[in-house]
């Protein structure tokens, strides 16, 4: 009976935190999941999700990892034309194909507190938030916060950073500078790898102010301040893509 009863005790500890997913967008989109190194791929990677629906996967209170949307998804062949990872449901492992937009976590992480964040680093395909339910924090201005990018940034894309959909009818996506023009520079590379010599102010064109502009709460390039990180203690997440 001890027996059963640790195991069972090991399971929920091992389970703690859930995550809920939204899809407020304007039509079904397929949530990518790619966990951390060494950390669970939940729910295999990846599900579906029609306009309005809603689903619930647990975690490990100690996963760390990232959350995307996947929009123009085909059924025939499981391709996407933002966020996609290799023509499947499920990602298994395998990463979304910028541009799009993150949705980062590390939980019980430095000081045994979660980190969550919105990231545009790698471009921008979808409005995102994300909201703890619940949870405790120090009172500040970044702790149990709402995170969110609830501003249409396709509308306002910078022409060279457009991506089409697949029948050039639509905007679909924004890319991020570095992945439009694979510069050390706008890739923060070589000899701009450290936050002295990677300053978007210093580039040609200071495309993460854009992006900042649009969504304050977003991290817009790899050496933007700190302020897009929030923290909280929680067993419970809202993540939501589409309309905040």
């Amino acid at each position: 009976m001890k027996i059963v009863v640790f195991l069972a005790a090991v399971l929920v500890c091992s389970e703690a935190v859930k995550f809920n997913f939204h899809n407020k967008d304007g039509g079904p989109i397929w949530i990518g999941i790619q966990g951390n190194n060494g950390k669970e791929h939940l729910a295999n990677g990846g599900f579906k999700l029609a306009k309005g629906e809603s689903k619930s996967v647990n975690a490990a209170d100690d996963w760390g990892g990232r959350f995307w949307s996947r929009t123009w998804c085909n059924e025939g062949n499981n391709h996407c034309q933002t966020g996609d990872c290799g023509n499947k449901v499920e990602c298994a492992g395998a990463g979304g194909t910028p541009p799009a937009t993150l949705i980062e976590f590390t939980l019980r992480g430095y000081g045994g507190i979660d980190y969550y964040d919105v990231s545009l680093v790698d471009g921008y395909n979808s409005e995102a938030s994300v909201e703890p339910v619940g949870g405790s924090g120090d009172g500040s201005q970044y702790s149990c916060k709402k995170a969110t990018c609830g501003t249409q940034i396709n509308q306002n894309c910078p022409s060279e950073l457009q991506v089409w959909n697949d029948d050039h009818s639509q905007v679909i996506a924004c890319n991020s500078a570095c992945n439009a023009f694979k510069t050390d520079e706008y890739c923060c590379a070589g000899s701009h790898n450290t936050p002295e010599t990677c300053k978007s102010s210093d580039w040609p064109v200071d495309y993460p102010a854009k992006f900042k502009s649009a969504c304050p709460d977003a991290y817009s390039y790899a050496y933007d301040d700190h302020k897009s990180t929030f923290t909280c203690t929680a067993n419970e997440y809202n993540v939501n893509f589409g309309a905040p």
